[in-house]
């Protein structure tokens, strides 16, 4: 392969974020009531399916044509069970994807520019309210 392509540059409108690599945020860690908080304060809604992992979603508008999009934070348990409030949370990863009907997330679509702006915006305010 030659061209942007082969040294890594790939076209913006060929883009596609899964992965937030440059978040700051992994490895992060807080106790589960600072977590809540903070992710609350910014509008993320915390999901939990078993007793050491939970994410932290926040759902983002394209007002141009209504598409939704869910920025996503996976965490762990890695001190307690997320029952308790001292429960220690590291974060893992950080996704963004389109929502799709009925309920789940398209990591292969381009994110719209203002999105990923935002999305990153909130990031960074996150990492400021857990340091």
């Amino acid at each position: 392969m030659t061209g942007p392509q082969a040294a890594g540059h790939i076209p913006k409108e060929e883009q596609h974020f899964m992965i937030i690599e440059q978040s700051g945020l992994n490895g992060m860690t807080s106790d589960l009531a600072h977590m809540d908080e903070s992710a609350e304060k910014l509008g993320f809604v915390r999901w939990q399916w078993e007793y050491n992992r939970a994410t932290y979603d926040l759902k983002l508008e394209d007002r141009s044509n209504g598409d939704e999009y869910f920025l996503r934070i996976s965490t762990r348990a890695v001190e307690g069970k997320l029952e308790s409030p001292d429960a220690i949370l590291s974060i893992e990863s950080v996704y963004i994807g389109k929502a799709t009907f009925p309920h789940g997330l398209d990591y292969e679509s381009p994110i719209p520019e203002p999105i990923l702006n935002t999305a990153k915006q909130r990031l960074n305010e996150l990492k400021t309210l857990l340091s």
